[in-house]
């Protein structure tokens, strides 16, 4: 075949039985698991052909890419019941509690292998040649987190699935960005297809299931840090809400689109502060160096504003929203009193744990968020010296941190939950041979790193199973190989046919470019659906507002051109945003309360409405009338 150019790119077909997209810690954890069930299956006559494709390179794909100083989510000692409880309170009430107890009770085994495979974790003086396994005591940062060295996490992961897949059955750099139903049942999914982000090639694949796995959703709204700061951010920036608007496209049922997460971070190196928090016991002060918590934390226990969810362990949202009404009051600027915490901490210390501890805290960065250090190293801040600036950042959409936005998807069979959440295979969404993990999975949040690779493995187990029940089914595609070239090369063509007219390339009235069509999106949400510049507050008619824009705005991501692969990746990449940003837009305008304080306000339903609103808020959008339509889901409590 013919080696392709950039306006006519080679097309590579191939049929596989399983289609695992994406390479960050669930892909990594399905890749990990799926061999020994094809083993199983192979033993009984069945051979079955496993493929992973990743946007980026495995090493230092996902969420974790940096790296990170704690796994946050590992049971131990713990009763998985207990997680659950954990994970209610924190996402204010509503959440899969099969989904989550399911996690609870299997994470711990991936934290296992990790440990085996090389990640160095940190144990309680005496038990530090101990293995977990081996009864050796973590150090724990919270109930939940251990602690870790973990500058190389990803990179160990990755590795062990890699050895377990087989480099030939992965391919890197290919951004699949098209999932296409099955010609003769539009509930089936046949194929997807997308293009090298290095070569002029497309490719597309036929299976008979696939693993959805690409991360949340990034750069949806305006970054608070902007300039030089712009290309900062909390979570992954080149997560574009691929997984979301692939799976709504092929008509998914979504489940809880409306959350949204707005970690406080340190100011403008979004630098994570749990740590900080958790294991050296800093605390937060306003701008008269009083601890607002103590002060002022009382407003959160408003029963008819904030019902039952402020009188006990806050959640993540309402301990934002205290910080919000500092702000709000003049009160600001948020500090962390690193100075007192360390030098607490030293008092009983010998000088070298001193120099010890301090290595600590800069490793803590080190391992995850170098650009923090870079912000104090510019700003001539020492930790142990200065208190630094917290603010909240820009909303992500996410469903495997403390978030829990996502896809509807099978549960587990065991643990009480209604029939109508499980449909024959744990982690299928309702689209037959969809699976889905990690941030995939929708109301299910604080699984985090080893959580989403617990939940690849057992999305693995789903797909083996229903890949032998299916053995004798051919896929057959709703959409030929040159409708998906032209729809996926359409970039391309418009910069091709167009660029000519102008002699200033990025000024056509022919075409938009990727970076500001972007900018539209970013400033849109920002303004209208409860972004930074409104102090994260909505209502009725901004919504609708926000909606007719969204609206033209894709009506004109139709004219978005790419004079180069790298313009292709980004046109696609906005095209997934748009369809995430629509579907947050339609949940937070379709649940008429606000249920998550500090994340967002509906001021117009300015309160949590337990009695109408304890539900799940699920949607489905028709591909063919580009419409979405909500409803909701009775929520059912497993666990008391």
């Amino acid at each position: 075949m013919a080696e392709g150019t950039f306006g006519n790119p080679q097309v590579i077909e191939e049929e596989v039985d399983i289609l695992i997209i994406g390479g960050g810690m669930a892909a990594c954890g399905a890749a990990f698991e799926i061999g020994q069930w094809t083993e199983a299956a192979k033993a009984k006559g069945h051979n079955i052909k496993v493929k992973l494709v990743d946007k980026a390179a495995m090493d230092r794909s996902g969420a974790v890419a940096m790296g990170l100083s704690a796994i946050n989510t590992y049971v131990g000692e713990n009763d998985p019941a207990d997680y659950v409880r954990y994970v209610r309170n924190d996402l204010m009430g509503i959440t899969r509690e099969d989904l989550v107890y399911d996690v609870g009770r299997h994470v711990d085994d991936s934290v296992h292998h990790f440990e085996e495979w090389g990640l160095p974790v940190w144990k309680q003086p005496g038990d530090e040649s101990k293995k977990l396994t081996e009864g050796g005591k973590p150090v724990r940062s919270g109930k939940w987190q251990i602690m870790i060295n973990g500058e190389s996490y990803k990179w160990i992961v990755a590795e062990a699935a890699k050895k377990a897949l087989g480099m030939e059955n992965i391919r890197e750099r290919v951004f699949i960005v098209r999932l296409v139903t099955d010609k003769n049942d539009p509930n089936r999914v046949a194929g997807a297809a997308g293009f090298s982000v290095r070569d002029n090639t497309l490719y597309i694949y036929k299976f008979k299931a696939c693993l959805l796995v690409c991360g949340g959703a990034v750069n949806v709204f305006r970054p608070r840090s902007i300039g030089e700061g712009g290309g900062r951010a909390w979570y992954p920036v080149w997560n574009a809400g691929s997984t979301y608007a692939m799976a709504a496209e092929c008509g998914a049922e979504m489940t809880m689109m409306e959350n949204r997460f707005v970690p406080a971070r340190f100011k403008d190196g979004y630098g994570p502060v749990g740590a900080w928090f958790l294991l050296f016991k800093a605390k937060v002060m306003n701008g008269m160096g009083e601890d607002y918590n103590a002060i002022h934390g009382h407003i959160i226990k408003d029963e008819k504003r904030f019902g039952k969810y402020g009188q006990g362990v806050p959640g993540t949202c309402l301990r934002n929203h205290i910080m919000l009404e500092e702000m709000r009051a003049g009160r600001g600027p948020i500090i962390m009193d690193t100075p007192t915490a360390l030098a607490n901490l030293a008092k009983n210390m010998t000088p070298k744990e001193v120099q010890h501890l301090l290595a600590e805290a800069w490793e803590d960065f080190l391992d995850m968020t170098i650009s923090q250090c870079g912000i104090w190293a510019g700003e001539n801040i020492e930790p142990d010296k200065k208190p630094s600036e917290l603010m909240p950042t820009e909303p992500y959409l996410l469903g495997s941190h403390s978030g829990c936005a996502g896809i509807w998807v099978s549960g587990p069979t065991d643990v009480g939950a209604p029939k109508e959440w499980n449909w024959g295979y744990r982690s299928m969404t309702t689209v037959k041979g969809l699976f889905t993990a990690g941030d995939g999975v929708g109301a299910s949040g604080h699984k985090f790193s080893s959580g989403s690779h617990a939940e690849g493995r057992i999305a693995a187990k789903g797909m083996v199973k229903f890949v032998m029940d299916n053995k004798d089914w051919k896929p057959e595609m709703e959409h030929t190989v040159a409708e998906l070239v032209e729809e996926i090369y359409r970039p391309v063509k418009t910069y091709l046919e167009h660029k000519d007219y102008t002699t200033a390339i990025d000024i056509n009235p022919h075409y938009i470019t990727p970076k500001m069509l972007q900018f539209r999106l970013q400033k849109i949400m920002d303004e209208y659906c409860a972004g930074v510049s409104t102090w994260y507050q909505t209502n009725g008619k901004m919504l609708e507002i926000c909606e007719q824009k969204l609206e033209m705005l894709k009506e004109d991501s139709l004219k978005m051109r790419a004079k180069d692969l790298h313009e292709l990746l980004r046109a696609w990449e906005n095209y997934h945003r748009i369809l995430a940003a629509e579907a947050h837009m339609k949940h937070i305008q379709f649940r008429e309360e606000t249920r998550y304080p500090g994340y967002y306000y509906r001021a117009d339903f300015n309160y949590i409405d337990d009695e109408n609103w304890k539900v799940f808020v699920n949607s489905k959008y028709d591909r063919n009338t580009k419409k979405w339509e909500c409803k909701k889901v009775p929520y059912v409590q497993l666990v008391k």
